[in-house]
């Protein structure tokens, strides 16, 4: 019987069971199991915000969107968020998907790390992110009741120091191309006018979120 949270489950088709078995066995299970804890956050988000989504684009975003951290599609010099892209646009081609749809994809994966955009964009990749967001950072933990939490972490368990895992798994990813990581430069410039600046910090807010472990 497929696993569901409130008639959310994994869309059930050939092209996700597919992605499910190359990400499966690409990514650590620490990833995977991240990466369909995002679908799930995503999708049950969208429900509740009452938005219309491709099932199978959603996933293909979630499950994708940590592939630029593993060795097999991790790049040199590109941002570990266009590799992943870059990952599912080359897997969903070979799947005949239609090319509007492997770009929604792209684009989802490629924000997933990008704050204050994506959530103006199509549903696809406002919700990728949010799926991220609430995994890694606990944004909108309240929001979700503690069942479904709890289900959903039972089918695709968070290992007991989970913070600290996916901060390591972070850091192999990008260790090698440090230069990839020059992002939001806004900081940088308040920085330079304002000498007391204390500039948010993406690990303290893991440490911190509402999640154990």
């Amino acid at each position: 019987m497929q696993f569901s949270v409130n008639g959310i489950a994994i869309p059930d088709s050939k092209l996700a069971r597919e992605i499910t078995e190359v990400v499966r066995d690409t990514e650590s299970p620490l990833l995977f199991h991240h990466s369909s804890r995002v679908y799930y956050w995503a999708a049950l988000n969208g429900q509740r915000m009452g938005l219309d989504f491709d099932a199978e684009l959603l996933y293909a975003g979630a499950m994708f969107h940590d592939m630029g951290l593993t060795p097999q599609h991790g790049s040199a010099d590109k941002r570990f968020e266009v590799d992943g892209a870059n990952a599912a646009a080359a897997f969903l081609r070979s799947r005949g998907i239609d090319q509007r749809d492997i770009d929604t994809v792209w684009t989802a994966i490629a924000l997933h790390t990008t704050p204050g955009i994506p959530e103006f964009m199509h549903p696809v990749v406002a919700l990728v992110t949010t799926g991220v967001e609430m995994d890694v950072l606990g944004i909108r933990y309240d929001q979700f009741s503690d069942a479904d939490r709890e289900a959903v972490v039972h089918q695709h368990p968070r290992t007991e120091h989970f913070k600290e895992d996916i901060l390591q798994a972070f850091y192999d990813g990008i260790r090698h191309k440090p230069d990839t990581t020059f992002g939001n430069v806004k900081a940088d410039v308040i920085a330079d006018k304002e000498p007391h600046f204390h500039r948010g910090n993406f690990c303290s807010v893991i440490r911190n979120s509402a999640w154990k472990g």
